[in-house]
């Protein structure tokens, strides 16, 4: 899980560069990329990346991977946004996913 800590009003800029499609949306066991943002504070805005894979072997893959390594080295030596106040990288382990118990088929509602 990817979170980015921005100066207010330059949250929708990181989410429009997560929202491109890329090569990680071809990748084997990707199941989804969230991209959440939580515009509490006053004077920053955080954006919390959530991507899930089927398995640490299918992330490592991604980590693996030349084009997603090639990215990063591309980057290397170049500075960041000014309106990144802070990011950090973390990882996380799935212990249990509870699934609601709403139907929407029993709502009334269509998909």
């Amino acid at each position: 899980m990817r979170t980015i800590v921005v100066e207010t009003g330059n949250s929708q800029t990181v989410v429009d560069n997560f929202s491109k499609e890329g090569h990680i949306d071809g990748m084997e066991g990707l199941i989804d990329i969230h991209v959440m943002v939580n515009r509490k504070a006053k004077d920053s805005e955080e954006i919390v990346i959530m991507i899930r894979w089927e398995s640490e072997e299918a992330w490592k893959n991604w980590e693996k991977n030349p084009v997603h390594i090639a990215g990063h080295q591309n980057r290397r030596n170049e500075e960041g946004p000014t309106y990144i106040i802070d990011s950090s990288v973390n990882m996380y382990n799935v212990h249990k996913i509870k699934e609601g118990t709403f139907s929407k088929a029993e709502a009334g509602i269509n998909k």
